[in-house]
């Protein structure tokens, strides 16, 4: 509430800034927490809403590329950056690759219950067979068409890292 771009202009104010006439926070926990050192609650295990099936038998994970920060929007202004990583792919197990027929740099349409991208295939070991990895930075392969809305019933947040996907060969 007390925080205006007015009053963060200069030397700027740490939250949490309560109301106007607060100077801000300059530490937050000093010798203890707030609230104690932690509230845990436990919870149980539920499976995801989407698991491999018949028709979708890969789990699809998507995160970020290293080079890239959330979904490019400051780091794929780099020339030099975009050179290097110019462009989204599926990475995918050798394994499973060579079943599909497909090899590195090859087109394979990706398709969940929710649509269907076309992207270019990149074979490595760090996958694990029957699973896939997308990054979500390039707008050319718009993977989050394919991610699932689902929602964690306790944090609330979007069941986005585990997608039932099917491959083929374009």
């Amino acid at each position: 509430a007390g925080i205006s771009y007015e009053r963060i202009e200069n030397d700027g104010i740490q939250w949490p800034c309560p109301d106007e006439s607060h100077k801000g926070t300059e530490i937050l926990h000093v010798g203890k927490f707030t609230r104690g050192k932690g509230a845990f609650s436990a919870v149980s295990f539920s499976a995801p809403a989407e698991v491999p099936d018949e028709k979708y038998p890969f789990i699809m994970t998507t995160g970020r590329e290293q080079a890239h920060y959330h979904s490019g929007s400051m780091t794929r202004n780099s020339r030099k950056l975009s050179e290097v990583f110019n462009e989204g792919g599926l990475e995918m197990n050798p394994a499973d690759a060579k079943a599909l027929g497909v090899a590195t740099g090859e087109t394979v349409a990706v398709a969940s219950r929710r649509g269907e991208i076309t992207v270019k295939v990149r074979v490595t070991d760090n996958i694990g067979k029957g699973k896939v990895f997308m990054t979500f930075h390039y707008s050319e392969s718009p993977v989050n068409v394919l991610t699932n809305t689902a929602y964690c019933p306790t944090a609330k947040i979007p069941e986005l890292k585990v997608t039932a996907v099917a491959i083929r060969k374009v």
